[in-house]
């Protein structure tokens, strides 16, 4: 608990916003201490956000099997649009392959029968399918681009921004945004949406980079991701409705994180790939937020 109060604190006093390094050390009285100074001895606190989210159980394909042949079934479980991509390759006696890979936009809990194959010689048909996915229709268009802090207390500080030098690189992080905070404090919806994907029991680093999040579909398309949640806190469910500034969690350290934070970055899919897009805070990061700053548009 001392160690969060004396983080808390730093982030509290130290300054003007915008991406800045957050040391921390050991005194000579055996007390951990964080600091934005460097210090001697001190090591930088590295925030490393490697989003993994598996959603493969959720987006599949079945075969049904019918006298003309078979019919491949694509279904997606999750509460978010998808495109999905269908190959049928190493064919041997089968008729009615497409040329092409095949691409659906996929509704949320929806199925859809996607490709039919025949026999050439009566046996069943030989090939081998893959699917490809991404999640998120890509004829969305944003129509917000600031939003509200996504938290209940502060003020904090920015310890990465976007293209960040530790990991805010690829397209899926670009321009998303850490926050350093202490462990428990509040994280609300910095909109309102359907809540398309959550986790909520990884202990540490777990086995998810992204550590417990929350991901929410915002109604022009685009997602709001949470990430490095603490365990159990997570107060929502997939598929529930939630409004700006609803409770969804509580901050945390977990999964490929090594200091306390929020990492929240806005996304939608440009085309069989889920990407980060530019946003901003409607107010200043080292500030009480107020949710009469609402989103407002470009």
């Amino acid at each position: 608990m001392r160690n969060l109060l004396l983080l808390g604190a730093v982030l509290l006093f130290s300054g003007t916003v915008g991406a800045s390094t957050i040391y921390k050390y050991t005194d000579a009285n055996g007390v951990v201490t964080y600091t934005d100074r460097k210090v001697a001895g001190a090591k930088v606190m590295v925030f490393r956000d490697r989003m993994v989210e598996n959603t493969e159980r959720h987006v599949r394909v079945t075969r049904d099997r019918h006298a003309g042949g078979e019919t491949l079934v694509v279904h997606n479980d999750l509460w978010a649009p998808v495109e999905v991509e269908l190959s049928i390759t190493n064919q041997g006696n089968t008729t009615g392959v497409p040329e092409k890979p095949v691409r659906w936009i996929l509704p949320a809990r929806q199925q859809v029968r996607l490709v039919t194959l025949g026999s050439s010689d009566g046996q069943p048909p030989r090939y081998t399918h893959t699917l490809r996915h991404a999640l998120g229709d890509p004829r969305a268009r944003p129509v917000v681009s600031r939003y509200p802090l996504p938290w209940v207390g502060g003020p904090f500080r920015i310890t990465q921004g976007p293209g960040g030098q530790y990991s805010h690189t690829g397209p899926r992080g670009r321009y998303a945004i850490d926050i350093a905070m202490p462990e428990g404090t509040p994280i609300v919806a910095a909109r309102g949406g359907v809540v398309v994907k959550t986790e909520n029991n990884q202990n540490g680093r777990g086995n998810n980079p992204a550590g417990n999040f929350v991901r929410i579909l915002h109604d022009d398309g685009t997602m709001g991701v949470y990430l490095h949640l603490q365990q159990g806190s997570v107060a929502v469910r997939e598929g529930q409705r939630v409004s700006t500034g609803n409770l969804l969690a509580r901050s945390g350290n977990t999964g490929n994180s090594t200091g306390p934070h929020l990492h929240f970055v806005v996304q939608q899919n440009t085309g069989m790939q889920t990407v980060s897009i530019p946003f901003e805070f409607s107010q200043p990061v080292n500030s009480m937020p107020n949710f009469a700053l609402g989103g407002e548009g470009p």
